[in-house]
């Protein structure tokens, strides 16, 4: 186990997870500075072979994550707003497109880019005092992280609208009746269980989740018929892999398979 400190973003590295915590007291608020933090963060976990799965969470027993400081936006300057909505989508687009799962341990609000980052991840896992929103109309802004986008994906038009156009905060069980969150569990529990969750992601073949996830996320830009064509190009793409070797003889020979994710 080995642990690294990136002053707003810390991560440490348990087995082939890595977790990562929001460390921006009092709020876990986002920064300029966190935001190139996370992107860099992850970018180096793709590039690490050992690496299967990544859980965020929020330092602290309140705050997952409130979004953005406001007092960035207080000026009215569009220069501030250009740059701050760049590191918002670099930042929460490399998280989508990790290639191994990643999963966010919802342990209190989840507030604009707090909520979104979580959006960006594959699996929520909520505390039951949790409480989820997109606030950002009623300051006169609107979700620039792929709030507006990734939100109707996972809960449809209408409670997209409800969240985003009327202001309606939500509750952990609330979201998982509407699909927001996969998961609710006890004050203090979400990053316990998104750990084991993560754990599991090991006993399947790196290449194979990596494909699967593509396959998965395709579904919303693209047409099934598509998806359908692509998932045997990409099946048939797996058999350049050693893991595929692998994981069909640890199967026929009642043996553990031990993954090279390649």
């Amino acid at each position: 186990m080995s642990q690294q400190t990136h002053s707003q973003i810390e991560c440490e590295i348990i087995e082939h997870v890595a977790l990562i915590t929001m460390n921006n007291p009092p709020a876990n608020t986002w920064t300029k500075q966190s935001l190139n933090q996370l992107q860099d963060l992850v970018t180096a976990l793709n590039q690490n072979p050992e690496i299967y799965a990544l859980v965020i969470t929020g330092q602290g027993e309140k705050f997952f994550c409130a979004g953005a400081d406001l007092n960035l936006f207080a000026s009215g300057d569009t220069r501030v707003a250009a740059e701050m909505a760049r590191a918002f989508g670099e930042a929460f687009e490399t998280l989508s497109a990790f290639r191994g799962v990643s999963i966010a341990a919802i342990n209190g609000y989840a507030m604009g880019g707090g909520l979104e980052v979580a959006l960006a991840c594959d699996i929520r896992i909520a505390e039951q005092q949790a409480k989820l929103a997109l606030p950002e109309a009623k300051v006169g802004l609107l979700p620039c992280a792929g709030g507006t986008q990734n939100l109707t994906a996972l809960v449809g038009e209408g409670w997209a609208k409800r969240i985003i156009l009327c202001g309606e905060q939500v509750t952990a069980e609330k979201a998982l009746t509407i699909g927001l969150v996969e998961e609710v569990v006890e004050l203090g529990k979400s990053l316990e269980a998104a750990m084991a969750l993560a754990a599991m992601v090991a006993n399947q073949a790196p290449p194979a989740v990596s494909a699967c996830k593509t396959l998965i996320q395709n579904t919303r830009s693209n047409p099934i018929s598509h998806g359908l064509v692509k998932e045997r190009e990409l099946f048939i793409h797996l058999f350049d892999t050693q893991d595929q070797t692998e994981g069909v003889n640890a199967f026929l020979e009642k043996r553990r398979p031990e993954w090279q994710n390649k």
